[in-house]
């Protein structure tokens, strides 16, 4: 029996999960088929990247995951780096009106699950921590299968300045988008499903929190650590990790996929812009939205992605002396509300985040920049944008002196907007796709979920949907 071969296509996070997770299942002889991975840069990891620089680590791209979503950090155990996981540390700040406030104690995602901390706090009035306590007896706001945008959604539940100075400023920091277009059910449908179950958001969150932190300590004794996780060698060791477990003539660079094409015999012919063209039985897609778009753009399979549009920011990482920054806060960095005339979104403190991220003795800032509204700055100058940032940064904390380095990164077109109706658009284009190329599977950030533990979990199933479609070819034999 020919084996079968398997593309996949794209090698940032969701590709690479989906090759180790194919080849894997060859090894343990539940899959008989060749399988190869075809990127179109010159390197795997797609966002991910881990620059080394005079002792200091830094990440252009996302710096950890969120612990909770395991399936990461099982990865990382497979291939030997489960040691080398570390927790963040320290809290963190919201920038509103002009002042830095603590995060209140227990807001989870913004949505308080403690009274005290969230009455006594500076950044809401009276009045808005008054509308806020109406979630107690609010009526539910969601309605079945109909989506909703967050904005909507936790504006009638807690309304409007907590919104705006907490829920809106964490949330736009993982999506850079605009959460009055953002869907409910493609980005945070467990508020739903509590809402559903205990009709008051805080006591869904509450009580949901209090049962996951009782089973915590039940199973190891111990206070729950950080909220996130990273690598102590940051997050690219997990990307050589994996390409080092992969088989060494399975990764192809410098292929981009131009064109792929349904033959007569129920193949695919990819041909890639260097030339080079394979015939092969079924593909992974795990490439940006856009690309998968051009692909199939004389094709009518909806406007999944026709009308998702990308937002586009930059980071900008720069290291001092210990010294230069007069004003020394206790936290590991802060969020913008978008109430304010600040150019920057967000701020980590990143020596204080991750003990490994600098040497002894200095300080490595990180910023963002680039918002609805402003995503131009992203195509400004290097030496813009950090003095953009700086001129921000000088308004709270008195840095002194400019940067021993900086190192300027951009993300144009790259977060993708799950706009309402996202999950019943991509369910669609799904359905047409397979009816026309059956065995051509769409994974990745565009689709469900753009944190790192969700592209995982896409590659793995994508990989573990063809693996089940072996075996059923087998036994049909």
């Amino acid at each position: 029996m020919t084996k079968r071969r398997i593309a996949v296509i794209g090698g940032g996070m969701t590709g690479l999960s989906a090759a180790f997770y194919l080849q894997k299942a060859v090894q343990n002889n539940d899959l008989q088929a060749e399988c190869v991975l075809y990127e179109a840069s010159d390197h795997a990891g797609g966002r991910i990247e881990t620059i080394k620089r005079d002792g200091f680590t830094i990440e252009t791209g996302p710096d950890s995951f969120l612990a909770r979503k395991t399936s990461m950090s099982d990865l990382a155990e497979e291939v030997g780096l489960k040691d080398d996981l570390v927790p963040n540390q320290g809290g963190s700040f919201i920038l509103s009106r002009g002042k830095l406030h603590k995060m209140p104690e227990g807001a989870i995602m913004g949505i308080p699950t403690k009274w005290g901390p969230f009455v006594q706090t500076g950044l809401f009035s009276v009045k808005g921590k008054a509308r806020a306590a109406f979630d107690l007896v609010l009526p539910r706001v969601t309605k079945g299968e109909e989506d909703i945008s967050l904005g909507e959604f936790f504006r009638k539940r807690l309304g409007n300045e907590v919104v705006d100075n907490m829920i809106d400023p964490l949330l736009s920091g993982i999506y850079a988008g605009n959460m009055d277009e953002i869907s409910l059910h493609a980005t945070f449908p467990h508020f739903q499903t509590l809402e559903e179950k205990y009709r008051s958001l805080i006591v869904g969150m509450k009580t949901s929190m209090a049962k996951r932190q009782g089973g915590a300590s039940k199973q190891t004794g111990a206070k729950p650590k950080g909220m996130f996780l990273t690598f102590k060698q940051g997050l690219s060791s997990l990307v050589t990790a994996v390409e080092s477990n992969l088989d060494k003539d399975m990764i192809r660079f410098n292929h981009q996929l131009n064109s792929l094409n349904r033959l007569s015999s129920g193949r695919y012919e990819l041909i890639f812009a260097n030339g080079h063209v394979d015939i092969v039985d079924e593909v992974i897609l795990t490439t940006p939205h856009q690309h998968v778009e051009k692909l199939f753009e004389s094709e009518d399979f909806g406007d999944a992605f026709t009308d998702m549009p990308s937002t586009s920011v930059a980071t900008v990482a720069m290291a001092f002396p210990e010294s230069a920054v007069k004003k020394d806060i206790d936290g590991t960095g802060f969020v913008v509300s978008k109430k304010t005339d600040y150019r920057i979104t967000a701020c980590t403190w990143t020596h204080k985040k991750w003990v490994h991220a600098a040497p002894q003795g200095y300080a490595l800032l990180r910023a963002y920049i680039g918002k609805p509204g402003d995503e131009g700055v992203v195509n400004e100058s290097d030496e813009t944008i950090q003095s953009l940032v700086l001129n921000d940064l000088n308004r709270i904390m008195e840095i002194e002196g400019e940067p021993l380095f900086a190192v300027v990164t951009r993300w144009t077109n790259s977060m993708p907007q799950y706009k309402v109706g996202h999950k019943a658009r991509i369910t669609a284009y799904r359905e047409a796709l397979n009816l026309r190329y059956p065995g051509v599977l769409l994974a990745g950030a565009s689709l469900n979920g753009i944190g790192l533990p969700d592209c995982i979990d896409q590659g793995k199933a994508a990989a573990k949907t063809l693996v089940n479609q072996n075996a059923r070819n087998i036994a049909a034999l």
